[in-house]
């Protein structure tokens, strides 16, 4: 086994149907008494919710989270929470949401409470991200991981299905990556398999039957799991690519991780070869890129970067920027074997190695 170094990160989960009852119990843990709600414009009624359950600990509702945490957003939500003196921060969502509340923190270092209504696994990372003249720019810092995070498989129960599946594969993203990462260890790697296993067996489940609550629990499960894998080891190229592409032609960020995924995965395949054997295995498949690109084609999720608004003329950009502040990758970056996975990616060609 080669040496490795494994530091718990300093979070508190709480896990369960109807665990969202137990809210105002967390944030007099935390002690906390002025918390800020957090939610994008489509998830109102929800923050209304929570400030609603927190009663006089709830001073106010922030409910202009967008994708990609752009930098406008990020400073008017900080004033925000300085104007009503607020002592938490309490983020309904998925990644946009808890990205600002980590946007939030990084200034004022204010605890976050996190409730997960995606599987986008963010807030089990002390990892942020802020968009910037177009440019996300991503770090870490233990400033923004949330203090506590509340899963309520209940709350996952009306995302929508296509949601829930590109959501459940940018999960899997974490731990497929994580599995390869350049300070990987052994402890996460058990939880990335794991991971992957709940999350694929979960969505097919999902896509027949919405509202069957052993598979969002299922799903939720991987996400904690993907999520921790991710906030614990670093990213390689899918991230990078994912990160550019999101931040410098604003795409759809949970598609876009479903899309790339597959042919990130099949550039590294004979670099990092006993990652994807882990994940085949995970999957219960033969090939791991395959059975991603299956994965998402056989569940209804975009497999083609044209059909989520890249233009191919953006293409070239594109590749350009990825190459630029490069991640640790098991494979070298090559500009034309990257710029051909683009292509694939935007024409939905099956994962080519």
């Amino acid at each position: 086994m080669k040496p490795f170094i494994y530091t718990a990160q300093p979070s508190r989960v709480i896990f369960g149907n109807g665990a969202l009852a137990q809210l105002s119990e967390e944030i007099n843990a935390m002690g906390a008494k002025k918390a800020l709600v957090l939610s994008t414009p489509e998830q109102r009624a929800s923050a209304q919710k929570i400030a609603d359950l927190l009663g006089s600990h709830a001073v106010g509702i922030f409910d202009r989270a967008v994708m990609h945490v752009p930098i406008e957003t990020a400073r008017e939500a900080r004033a925000v929470a300085r104007q009503l003196g607020a002592d938490c921060a309490v983020a309904i969502g998925g990644g946009s949401t808890i990205g600002l509340g980590k946007a939030i923190a990084m200034e004022s270092g204010l605890p976050i409470l996190a409730i997960p209504t995606t599987y986008a696994g963010s807030e089990m990372t002390p990892i942020f991200g802020i968009t910037e003249a177009g440019i996300k720019k991503t770090g870490r810092d233990l400033r923004v991981l949330p203090r506590t995070v509340i899963y309520d498989p209940e709350l996952s129960q009306s995302l929508p299905v296509g949601l829930s599946v590109t959501s459940g594969i940018n999960a899997i993203a974490h731990a497929a990556e994580g599995l390869y990462a350049v300070d990987g260890n052994p402890i996460m790697s058990l939880m990335a398999e794991e991971g992957i296993a709940a999350i694929s067996r979960a969505l097919p489940q999902i896509r027949q039957q919405s509202d069957q609550m052993a598979a969002r629990s299922d799903a939720l499960y991987g996400a904690w799991l993907c999520g921790t894998v991710l906030g614990h080891v670093g990213m390689a190229l899918h991230h990078k690519l994912c990160h550019t592409l999101g931040g410098s032609f604003n795409l759809p960020h949970a598609e876009t991780h479903t899309i790339v995924l597959s042919h990130a995965l099949a550039y590294n395949a004979k670099a990092a070869p006993q990652a994807m054997v882990r994940i085949a295995r995970a999957l219960q498949v033969d090939s791991a890129p395959q059975g991603i690109y299956e994965l998402a084609l056989h569940n209804g999720a975009p497999v083609a970067l044209k059909d989520i608004g890249m233009r191919e003329q953006d293409l070239d950009k594109a590749c350009d920027i990825a190459l630029q502040n490069q991640y640790p990758n098991p494979r070298p970056l090559e500009r034309s074997a990257l710029r051909q996975l683009l292509q694939n990616a935007f024409d939905g060609a099956p994962p080519q190695a």
